[in-house]
């Protein structure tokens, strides 16, 4: 046996063959082997005796050997057993967990030396991060003696240090996700303490949340509970359902995350209880305490109201709701469980319009079936239940009246002398039963009960002020109202007073008809005032700040219709018995309350003791609401009051005008728009004539140039008069053919006006049909614009034809006279003067047409809106559209005979030029034709009868 093996075995207890070493020396050596040994097996024998000496030397294995342990796991990654000694070795010196328990005088010291030791290696262990990460890194080994210590060790880490190692961790590539990956480790060893590493990763870390719920931590947390047997199940379930209060508590995006994928409905088979409720394992109702938490998570009235809201919608859709309300009413479910679930039911149905209407119609079990609400109150001012319950059927009742103006009103009217039913309890009779029992609590739960009922609801305090008490035979009914006082008076305990004195200030709070009611009796205000001034014990001082807050209330909300007790009476009579500056320092005794700010908190009432019992959660917002207003009431002179008066009613006069200003503003902005719109309009009006009067100067322009061409070319051809003369007689030009020519002329003339006229016909035609015809139908319209188009095309076609046929009817002209005798001298210059009339009256023309224009722009306006109104008759006229069409391509046909006429035309006209040139003739350019083509017919006959003269 080596050195070693001898060392080893005098550290595990063997027969030593010298001195003993102390137990340091013993460690120092182990980790000098450690670190010195190139032997696998001599490291890997030196870390399993540092780890059974971990525990009995955790000091000194912790302070000597935990760098060397380290390294290990840095170097020797291959071998999976010394990676196990080495991780067991740490934990064993993190891990403040002990197993045997010490002395009872020795506990506290001792606990608290362990912890100090944890604290002090773990803060070494994660001073390098990299040492995080290699223990995450390990996690990833499958082999057993490697995972679970690391998982353990991981653990201790956290508990120790857990805002570090969170760091640590959320800034590692994937560290989450190897951590998500043991919930999935068959071995269930494994995977259930990896339920506890993840409780202790995920407490108070809302980024570390979202990524193991986005890591499908709820889908597989749900199923381990499924598979465990859901409320059934072991501590793995707990485990479970701890995990998911961890991520969901306070966490919104969860909570939407866990909502948007139907979770909500997985749980509502950990609900479904047997009839069979006896027998409960500890285990079980823990389970189940735990789910009706995770419920309460999902719709706690801390959340954002939208999201409450959505829950409550999707508890009720699934069913999750009705089985809540059918463990409320089973029989023989624990004490504990059934507070929880009433607990759990009031926040699923607080503030949900449908849920409250769907828990009014739950009856018990019972025979006749009762309301499931009386059944609860019956508990509430019953003395015998235990405290907890009734504070959670007290606080059932809250939420099912929150914001339910008709629950409010149906609780309201049992209480009504029309409604009261002999035969049956009903909820307002066991109101008024705990209202005026012996029993201090059951006064105090119904009178926060019933201004709950009163809660911002006029109508209800309205009504609440019609019910009559019949207090004792042969005295006449008393009002609520005035019973309520009455109790007051006659020296009830503290917590009746404080529960009457909240209902009486809810109730006559923002209800003048109210404050006139209580201040109508005569004993009321002296008895307010009375326990205002008097100098009262500490437990009465709130009492003297409530009835501070109700005398208060009474000026704030006073009508002055009692002439005795008008707004300025009841301040005279503050200022004359209790003073002002004392009356605000009794109303400060409310708010400086150590129990106010814990009523303050949330909306459930959660008191350790019924002693504590004094303020309700709703009541507190109300005083905070009213104190500042009934102290500037209170304080305020009559003189500031008018002032105050004055000033509303110059800001309401002030406030009128600004109203008929904005109205006249938001006129003048339509009126604006309005003419913008026409201004806009005009605008593009202006510029489309604009531009219809810029080409017609264009086309004058052109007309003056033509005009000026013709004026020369005539004086030049009177030159040439008697040149042309004698060359027609030279080309043989005989005065029968110049006859026969104008004859081909005049017919070609005649066929050419009788086209001219077809052609308007069609056209006239075109255009009634078009007005006529149904423009809702998109394939007409195109049709007919089209042909519109091809009729225009026509007519500029024969406007050039026909201004060919005239320029050769001048020319026709001036070779018949040439033939004939001289013209006179002073003929030529009569002609330009008559041409230049004639321009005259084409630039009087074109001035015509602009207004002509102008006049079309307007029919087409008109044509717009006929045709925007004729669109909704498009399938009455689809007959009308059809015959359209069909005259549409009759008239194509005609049109098509005439251009194949006008064609033949053409061809007869280039004959003619042809047969001219043949003789001899100069046959003049096309812009020089076009010059000559403002001789109109009459013209043309003139001259021709000179001609033939």
């Amino acid at each position: 046996m080596d050195r070693f093996g001898i060392l080893f075995r005098g550290v595990m207890g063997g027969q030593p063959t010298g001195p003993q070493p102390t137990g340091a020396e013993t460690i120092q050596k182990l980790c000098d082997r450690v670190a010195s040994s190139t032997l696998l097996e001599d490291r890997r024998d030196a870390v399993r005796a540092l780890k059974s000496l971990s525990k009995k030397y955790r000091m000194e294995v912790g302070t000597m050997a935990i760098d060397h342990l380290v390294r290990i796991l840095q170097t020797d990654r291959s071998d999976t057993e010394i990676l196990g000694y080495a991780l067991d070795t740490l934990y064993n010196i993190v891990c403040n967990d002990e197993e045997e328990e010490p002395d009872e005088s020795e506990e506290e010291n001792q606990q608290k030396q362990e912890d100090d030791m944890g604290a002090q290696f773990t803060d070494k262990f994660v001073q390098e991060p990299e040492n995080i990460t290699l223990l995450l890194t390990l996690l990833e080994e499958f082999d057993f003696h490697v995972r679970w210590p690391g998982v353990k060790l991981l653990t201790a880490l956290l508990k120790n240090q857990c805002a570090q190692v969170q760091g640590i961790i959320l800034v590692s590539p994937m560290g989450v996700s190897r951590l998500m990956d043991l919930l999935a480790d068959s071995r269930e060893v494994i995977r259930n303490d990896g339920l506890l590493l993840l409780q202790q990763l995920t407490k108070g870390n809302a980024a570390i949340q979202k990524i193991v719920a986005f890591e499908n931590a709820f889908e597989r947390l749900l199923d381990i509970i499924t598979e465990e047997g859901s409320s059934d199940g072991g501590i793995v379930v707990e485990d479970c359902l701890l995990l998911l209060l961890n991520l969901l508590k306070n966490n919104s995006s969860n909570q939407n995350f866990f909502k948007e994928g139907s979770y909500i409905q997985k749980m509502k088979p950990w609900f479904e209880v047997g009839d069979d409720n006896s027998g409960w394992s500890a285990q079980k109702v823990t389970n189940l305490h735990l789910m009706l938490q995770l419920v309460r998570v999902m719709v706690s009235p801390v959340n954002s109201p939208g999201a409450t809201a959505s829950c409550q919608k999707a508890m009720f859709q699934c069913g999750l709701l009705q089985q809540l309300c059918t463990i409320l009413m089973a029989t023989g479910v624990p004490a504990d469980i059934l507070t929880e679930t009433i607990n759990t039911v009031s926040e699923v149905i607080r503030g949900s319009e449908v849920n409250q209407d769907y828990f009014a119609s739950v009856n018990a079990p019972s025979n006749p079936p009762r309301p499931a609400i009386v059944v609860l109150l019956m508990s509430m001012v019953n003395e015998r239940q235990p405290f907890v319950l009734r504070c959670a059927v007290l606080y059932c009742f809250q939420c099912f009246l929150y914001k339910n103006h008709k629950g409010q009103g149906e609780i309201v009217a049992t209480l009504l002398p029309s409604t009261i039913d002999a035969n049956s309890v009903s909820a307002g009779q066991l109101l008024c039963g705990g209202l005026f029992s012996a029993d201090s609590l059951s006064n105090w739960c119904a009178a926060v009960a019933l201004a709950h009922a009163l809660q911002d609801n006029l109508t209800q305090k309205e009504q609440l002020l019609r019910v009559q008490l019949a207090t004792s035979l042969g005295k006449p009914p008393v009002s609520l109202l005035q019973q309520c006082t009455n109790i007051l008076s006659q020296g009830s305990r503290v917590q009746t007073k404080v529960g009457l004195l909240m209902l009486l200030c809810t109730w006559i709070s923002n209800c003048p008809i109210a404050v006139m009611h209580f201040l109508h009796n005569q004993d009321n205000v002296p008895f307010l005032t009375g326990q205002i001034s008097e100098n009262l014990g500490e437990d009465e001082r709130l009492v003297q700040g409530l009835c501070a807050l109700l005398l208060g209330i009474c000026i704030y909300y006073n009508d002055n219709s009692l002439e005795n007790y008008t707004k300025e009476k009841l301040k005279q009579l503050i200022e004359k018995r209790i003073g002002k500056e004392n009356f605000v320092e009794k109303l400060g005794f409310i708010t400086k309350h150590e129990l106010y700010s814990r009523a303050a908190q949330k909306p459930q009432p959660a008191f350790s003791t019924p002693e504590h019992m004094l303020f309700d959660h709703e009541f507190t917002k109300l005083v905070k609401e009213l104190e500042g207003m009934i102290t500037k009431a209170v304080l305020k002179s009559s003189e500031e009051e008018k002032k105050e008066e004055e000033v509303k009613k110059t800001l309401e006069q002030h406030d009128s005008i600004v109203t008929q200003y904005k109205e006249l503003i938001r006129e003048q902005d339509s009126q604006i728009n309005e003419l913008k719109e026409q201004m806009t309009l005009l605008t593009s009006q202006n510029e489309k004539m604009q531009s219809t009067i810029t080409q017609q100067l264009s086309q004058i322009q052109q007309h003056k140039d033509q005009y000026n061409i013709l004026k020369l070319k005539l004086g030049k051809d009177n030159q040439l008069t008697g040149n042309q003369t004698d060359a027609a007689h030279v080309n043989g030009l005989q005065p029968e053919e110049l006859s026969q020519l104008r004859e081909q002329l005049e017919d070609l003339q005649r066929q050419n006006q009788l086209l001219q006229t077809q052609l308007t016909e069609k056209d006239s035609l075109i255009t009634s049909l078009k007005t006529e015809g149904v423009p809702s139908a998109e394939g007409s319209t195109s049709e007919v614009t089209v042909l519109q188009r091809e009729v225009e095309l026509l007519k500029a076609q024969l406007q050039s034809q026909t201004a060919e046929i005239t320029k050769l009817q001048s020319e026709k002209q001036e070779l018949l006279r040439g033939s004939e005798t001289t013209a006179a001298p002073g003929e030529n210059t009569e002609k330009i003067a008559e041409l230049e009339s004639r321009l005259s009256a084409q630039t009087a023309e074109t001035l015509k047409l602009k207004g002509e224009v102008k006049t079309l722009l307007e029919s087409r306006e008109t044509m717009e809106k006929d045709l925007a109104s004729a669109t909704s008759t498009a399938a009455i006229a689809q007959a009308e559209q059809s015959k359209l069409q069909q005259e549409v391509q009759e008239s194509k046909k005609e049109q098509d005979d005439l251009l194949m006429l006008l064609a033949d035309q053409d061809q007869k006209i280039l004959s003619l030029k042809q047969r001219l040139k043949d003789l001899g003739e100069t046959i003049e350019d096309e812009d020089d034709l076009d010059s000559k083509d403002q001789f109109d017919d009459d013209d043309e006959e003139e001259e021709e009868e000179e001609c033939d003269e």
